[in-house]
């Protein structure tokens, strides 16, 4: 199973817990070394969660920063996959069928996307996404997306990030936002990228409407228009 940091305190009774919020972090197409919580990737996750636990009333909701065993997205083992499963999994033992929102970045985001067809996941955010040609759509029925892409981005390629949000709207509405000036690891703009995750998942929460510029960019795919460019 996957180890969780956890970046919100346990509450005194998780009988107040309503949601749970999972931030997924990146890694490398190919590697079984272990994950340690010193990795660039890793790391990059810590001020998006504590963004978003800030953004976050009380002790209505946890978030948490699980760990992956393994580095790599290891072809067809999607390595990742079976361990923020268990997170999931874990969430649901502990504090029973509430909703979990995903956040994840790069092999995060693909990772997210793969479990999003688990009954607690009701919403799912790529920031920098990976998606490559041929990633399933299917799981995404009945859940909130947004997918994030810097334009200039030269790890992940752009052009699959739009391909797959245009598949994707088959089965549920996709927003997606193009930063201009921005890069992969998300260090040009930072506090854009926090705050859209941090949206999202107010939106995601029934806690606001996102603000700007997810609303925006989910008014902008309700209408059928094309992505946002921020």
């Amino acid at each position: 199973m996957s180890q969780q940091q956890a970046t919100s305190p346990a509450p005194p009774g998780t009988h107040s817990v309503r949601a749970a919020v999972l931030v997924a972090h990146g890694g490398r197409s190919q590697s079984t070394a272990p994950v340690t919580p010193y990795q660039p990737a890793v790391l990059r996750m810590i001020p998006v969660a504590a963004a978003i636990r800030r953004a976050v009333p009380g002790q209505a909701a946890v978030v948490n920063r699980p760990l992956y065993r393994l580095r790599g997205w290891n072809g067809d083992l999607a390595s990742p996959v079976a361990d923020l499963t268990a997170a999931i999994d874990q969430i649901g033992e502990r504090f029973g069928p509430i909703p979990v929102v995903l956040v994840g970045h790069s092999m995060g985001a693909r990772t997210a996307v793969r479990v999003a067809g688990h009954p607690q996941v009701t919403a799912v955010a790529g920031l920098a996404p990976w998606l490559p040609p041929g990633e399933p759509v299917e799981q995404l029925a009945g859940r909130r997306v947004l997918l994030v892409q810097a334009a200039g981005d030269i790890v992940t390629r752009p052009a699959d990030t739009w391909a797959f949000a245009e598949r994707a709207a088959a089965v549920t509405t996709v927003a997606t936002i193009e930063l201009r000036h921005s890069d992969h690891a998300m260090l040009r703009r930072a506090p854009l990228w926090h705050r859209i995750a941090t949206g999202f998942v107010r939106l995601a929460l029934g806690l606001s409407d996102g603000g700007e510029p997810v609303a925006a960019a989910f008014a902008a795919a309700e209408a059928g228009d094309p992505r946002l460019v921020v």
